[in-house]
């Protein structure tokens, strides 16, 4: 199948095209290019690139781009809290906008299959209690809302010859070569390895939900195999039960692997409202889905990384935090007020 990965030059995308390359696929990629140099370790192996090459605006697509494309496979997004509450609009312009517009674009093109990355923050503040696929969605960031608003246009476009699937990731974790060091237990291990400690704002009491990025990039080459009766308009929570898990256990187990870390559970920030427990039942029995990573392993697997690859203080915060890297690129002047490059069409 020939698959369009968008954000292909991003931490999941990095991870996504090698393993949909193992299944078979020829994959071509869609990235503007905001983090392809933030490179931790021996450089990617990047699949052609849309068009001509260069960087390419998720909000320049068209229809004529995508004529020869079976599946897109749709991960690109501003893609972390902060910067949505920086820039909301913005994040409603690409996240949500732009997003539909792909996917009208795709349909139009007689693409037949649109895999999109949504997230299990669509749940929001959901207590104790194990939520599935129809749980009540209480989004609760710009971000969030963003992924709900996508899936709900998505589905108004479904029909026989055009299958959007949704899939509801976990908070993802583990290592990349464009590394990302905002994301809980990536950040964690990171600042064991820089300082000595593992430092934890809230009062650690918040579930979360983690999962591997090698596993999300395996759920994503499941629904590109699947049937499209079986996936045609459905959301699939994509993780394992046994990494629901809570802040504080995310950090103590970053101590068990960090010689010498100490932890901080400081509770200065208080509880965050973001807390929920997931169930992934519906993803194990219609797709055939099991998640391989352990919180424990994949702390592990970052320690070694990070150590072998000689990660800095420097990098950490600047090249490998998104909300640092794009306002950085901004005062720079390689992107505007809108996160748009120079010379773009739209």
């Amino acid at each position: 199948m020939r698959v369009l990965v968008t954000g292909h030059q991003g931490y999941l995308g990095t991870v996504m095209v090698p393993i949909l390359r193992e299944a078979g696929h020829s994959v071509i990629g869609l990235d503007t290019g905001y983090f392809a140099d933030c490179v931790l370790g021996p450089a990617p192996v990047d699949p052609p690139q849309l068009g001509d090459g260069g960087p390419v605006d998720l909000r320049d697509m068209t229809a004529e781009q995508l004529h020869g494309v079976e599946a897109v496979v749709h991960l690109a997004a501003l893609s972390n809290d902060p910067l949505g509450d920086l820039a909301p609009d913005v994040t409603y312009e690409i996240n949500h906008r732009a997003s539909v517009r792909l996917a009208q674009a795709a349909k139009e093109a007689g693409v037949s299959r649109f895999l999109y990355a949504s997230t299990c923050s669509v749940y929001g503040s959901a207590g104790d209690g194990l939520v599935d696929e129809d749980a009540p969605l209480r989004p609760l960031t710009p971000y969030a809302e963003s992924k709900v608003w996508v899936e709900d246009d998505l589905a108004a476009l479904a029909d026989t010859d055009f299958v959007p699937v949704f899939l509801r990731n976990a908070t993802a974790f583990g290592f990349s070569p464009r590394l990302r060091a905002d994301i809980v237990l990536n950040n964690l291990v990171g600042h064991a390895v820089l300082s000595g400690t593992v430092k934890v704002l809230s009062d650690g009491t918040p579930w979360r939900p983690l999962v591997h990025a090698e596993d999300i990039a395996r759920a994503f080459a499941l629904c590109l195999a699947a049937p499209a009766e079986a996936i045609r308009c459905e959301a699939f929570n994509i993780g394992t039960e046994a990494n629901n898990v809570t802040v504080a256990e995310i950090a103590g187990a970053v101590t068990e692997v960090v010689p010498g870390a100490q932890l901080r559970i400081t509770g200065e920030t208080g509880s965050d409202p973001r807390s929920y427990r997931v169930d992934f039942t519906k993803a194990r029995e219609r797709l055939g889905y099991q998640a391989q990573w352990s919180v424990a392993d994949g702390a592990a697997e970052l320690y070694s990384k990070y150590t072998a690859y000689g990660l800095t203080e420097a990098a950490f915060n600047t090249e490998f935090t998104r909300l640092t890297r794009l306002k950085a690129l901004r005062q720079s002047g390689v992107l505007d007020a809108a996160m748009s490059r120079g010379g773009r069409v739209g």
